[in-house]
C-alpha cells in the first residue's frame, strides 16, 4: 500500500530534487501516485517530466502567492531550500501547518549537527573552538526541521554529509585548464554523500510512509571519509588526467567566501563530517556510494558524477561574493 497519492517535489530541478523525482518514478510505478515537481519557470517542466513527473507547479518561496496552487490536492511534501532561504522556508512551514489534517507527511532535506531534539547540542559552544558558537549556518539547518515539527507535522529528516562535488564547484576552471583545485580542509577526512543516495532515502521514506518513518531524522553520509588529496586521486582516475590538490589558507577562504560560510567550513577541517553513519544501508538496504561510483556511472536522471561537476547544478557560490551576510539577522518564525 502506498503511503500517499499525490507529493509535492519542491527544488525539483536540484540535484537531490532530480533523484527523488526520478526514485519516486522508479518505486511508485503502477501504483497511482502523482509526483508535482516545482519550477520558478514553467518552461523548465518539459525536463522534470522527462525522468518522471506527473505535474508542473510553479512555486517560488520568495513569492507566498505561488504557495497555495503549488499544495493543493498534495498530502505529501518534500521540502529543500537554498540555506539563504531559511526565513521564507519557516514561513512556509506555518502555511504546511495550517493544512496538517490534509498533509500526512513531509520529508525535509537537512544537514547533521545542531540538531536538539535527537542530541544536546548547545549552539553556543563550538566543538573545537573555545568561546565560540556552532556556526550559523547548522543552526538554521536545525531551524528548518523544528518550524515543521512545530507546525504539527509528520516529519522525516534526512539529514546529510556535505555533497560529494559541491566543494569543487567553484575550482572548475583550475581543473580543467590548470589540472588542480584548491580549498582550505588540509589533510581532514570527510564523508563526503552522493546526492543520488539522498534522494534515493528521501523517496523511500515517503513511499514507505509517516508509519514507519515519521518523527524519524537520518544522518546520511558517504561509506568512507577521505581527504582532498584521495578526492584528487579519484577525480584524476575519472577524468583520465592528472588533477592535484594544493591546500589554500583558511584565512584566504574566508576573505574569498565570507565569515559566515568559513565558520562552516571549520567543522569540515575539525573532524566533525569524518564518522560514516549506517542510516542509509538501514532505509534501502545497502552502502552508500563511493566517489569512485558517483563520478563513473550514470545516476537515476541519467548523468554521471563528472557530468554533474561540469554543469550548473549546485553552482551556488563565487568568490568575493558573501552569500549569507545578512544570515545573522534571520529570527525564528
Amino acid at each position: 500500500m502506498v503511503a500517499f497519492s499525490k507529493v509535492l517535489v519542491t527544488a525539483a530541478s536540484g540535484r537531490v530534487g532530480k533523484a527523488l523525482v526520478s526514485n519516486l518514478n522508479r518505486m511508485g510505478a503502477g501504483k497511482g501516485v502523482t509526483i508535482r515537481a516545482t519550477v520558478r519557470d514553467i518552461s523548465a517542466g518539459d525536463y522534470l517530466r522527462s525522468i518522471g513527473a506527473d505535474e508542473i507547479a510553479v512555486f517560488d518561496l520568495t513569492k507566498p502567492d505561488t504557495w497555495e496552487a503549488a499544495v493543493d490536492g498534495c498530502d505529501a511534501i518534500f521540502s529543500s531550500s537554498m540555506d539563504s532561504l531559511i526565513q521564507e522556508h519557516m514561513e512556509f512551514a506555518k502555511f504546511l501547518g495550517q493544512r496538517k489534517d490534509s498533509i500526512k507527511h513531509v520529508v525535509r532535506i537537512s544537514c547533521f549537527g545542531a540538531d536538539t531534539n535527537t542530541n544536546s547540542y548547545n549552539k553556543d559552544v563550538h566543538a573545537s573552538q573555545d568561546g565560540a558558537a556552532i556556526p550559523l549556518m547548522l543552526q538554521h539547518y536545525w531551524w528548518s526541521e523544528e518550524c515543521l515539527i512545530e507546525a504539527g507535522l509528520p516529519v522525516t529528516s534526512i539529514r546529510g554529509n556535505f555533497y560529494m562535488n559541491h566543494l569543487l564547484k567553484n575550482e572548475i576552471d583550475n581543473i580543467n585548464q590548470e589540472g588542480f583545485f584548491s580549498s582550505c580542509l588540509g589533510d581532514c577526512k570527510n564523508s563526503f554523500v552522493c546526492t543520488n543516495d539522498m534522494g534515493e532515502a528521501a523517496a523511500t521514506c515517503l513511499m514507505e510512509g509517516p508509519e514507519r518513518h515519521a518523527n524519524k531524522f537520518y544522518d546520511i553520509t558517504g561509506p568512507e571519509a577521505q581527504s582532498m588529496y584521495e578526492i584528487a586521486e579519484d577525480l584524476s582516475g575519472a577524468l583520465g588526467k592528472k588533477i592535484e590538490y594544493r591546500p589554500i589558507d583558511f584565512g584566504q577562504f574566508e576573505k574569498d567566501f565570507g565569515p559566515t560560510r568559513a565558520a562552516f567550513f571549520e567543522y569540515l577541517r575539525n573532524g566533525f563530517y569524518t564518522r560514516c553513519s549506517p542510516d542509509f544501508y538501514n532505509i534501502v538496504g545497502r552502502k552508500g556510494t563511493s566517489y569512485k561510483e558517483y563520478l563513473a556511472n550514470k545516476g537515476p536522471f541519467g548523468d554521471t558524477g563528472v557530468e554533474e561537476l561540469f554543469s550548473s547544478a549546485g553552482s551556488i557560490f563565487k568568490k568575493g561574493q558573501d552569500n549569507f551576510k545578512n544570515l545573522a539577522d534571520v529570527k525564528k518564525a
